[in-house]
């Protein structure tokens, strides 16, 4: 597999590659047609101003984030789009059979040859009674101890090279290769954790890291993937990506209304009440218990908020201190506009030049 479809370019003046992280969020006043629209609106700014990634992550149950459904939202912006690479980040592999994923990922591939990542994650993506409805099963555990499995599995249906005897070996992903020579999406390992660091190591995969919601482990973890890389056909050395929350906006005071509607819509989410992305308005009035406000400050400690300036001077802190390969920025807000003007705030931040 040629490693550029991995590795990107650095752009500009930014230290390192820049990426979008997606989670078509809804805000309240707004649906998800309108977040769907501005995932295009992002891709497209993306495209053009240099950034090397788009990618969008799965998630269910969830009112505020329209993002249940990766390879269809991915087909939409590869319909909307011509050279950025797009990709899932991630699809949560034990909801699904790997069968599926590899036609869904094989036809994507088809549609947009040489621009589709395949990240793969081993959570649900949602609580466990909606883990449960997904996987027809309250056997929860045992899907993220059969990963390996099912990552060898899906990876054997994307190459269509099971061994003859094999119970698979007569069934094919369609597209794929057995319809003759073609490329396929390159394979991510996400996590937030060790598991994946170590496995995506061993495998010789690059790897993603959710720093943007488990920023303690990030360094731990990129660490130990690392120390556990072993060269493959995929890469000689290890490529590593984390995902950061990153809200650039005109003042800092906008930047931490818009970064706090984040912060109430996960202290709603960890409470068992999720709902649509909460106005800044509403985040400002709303009056957080002192374990809410804990969680909050905590929340927004690991969010690099403030003016453009502010921000590319706190992601290049962190791209130091992790020796990430990647930066992969999410901005979570009410609006879309907050959204976009976000990453084309950080765009000129980084003199991304327009393509």
């Amino acid at each position: 597999m040629d490693v550029d479809a991995i590795r990107g370019t650095a752009a500009g003046t930014a230290p390192v590659p820049l990426s979008v992280l997606d989670l078509v969020t809804v805000g309240n006043g707004y649906n998800a047609n309108r977040a769907l629209r501005t995932s295009v609106e992002i891709a497209r700014l993306a495209e053009r101003r240099g950034f090397h990634r788009h990618w969008v992550a799965e998630h269910h149950s969830m009112p505020g984030v329209a993002s249940s459904a990766p390879a269809v939202i991915l087909a939409h912006l590869a319909a909307h789009t011509s050279r950025i690479r797009l990709g899932s980040g991630g699809v949560m592999l034990p909801n699904h059979a790997p069968l599926v994923i590899a036609e869904q990922f094989g036809t994507l591939e088809a549609m947009a040859p040489g621009r589709i990542d395949l990240g793969l994650g081993r959570a649900p993506g949602t609580d466990g009674a909606t883990a449960a409805a997904l996987r027809r099963t309250d056997r929860l555990a045992e899907g993220a101890e059969d990963f390996p499995q099912q990552l060898a599995e899906l990876t054997r249906f994307l190459d269509d090279d099971f061994p003859d005897g094999h119970p698979y070996a007569r069934i094919h992903a369609v597209p794929g290769p057995v319809q003759g020579p073609s490329g396929r999406p390159p394979i991510w390992l996400l996590g937030s954790s060790g598991f994946s660091a170590r496995l995506a190591g061993v495998l010789g995969l690059p790897f993603a890291f959710a720093h943007h919601f488990s920023a303690a482990n990030t360094v731990p973890a990129l660490d130990l993937y690392r120390d556990s890389f072993r060269p493959s056909a995929v890469l000689d050395a290890p490529y590593a990506v984390i995902g950061v929350s990153a809200l650039a906006a005109d003042d800092e005071r906008e930047a931490r209304r818009q970064t706090l509607t984040n912060a109430l819509s996960m202290v709603r989410l960890r409470t068992g009440r999720p709902g649509l992305v909460p106005t800044p308005e509403e985040a400002e009035a709303y009056e957080f218990s002192p374990l809410e406000r804990e969680f909050v400050d905590s929340w927004l400690s690991n969010v690099i908020s403030g003016t453009a300036d502010e921000v590319r001077a706190g992601l290049d802190d962190l791209q130091k201190r992790t020796g990430a390969d990647e930066l992969m920025l999410t901005a979570n807000a009410h609006s879309p506009e907050a959204r976009l003007h976000s990453y084309a705030l950080l765009a000129d931040a980084y003199g991304l030049p327009e393509l």
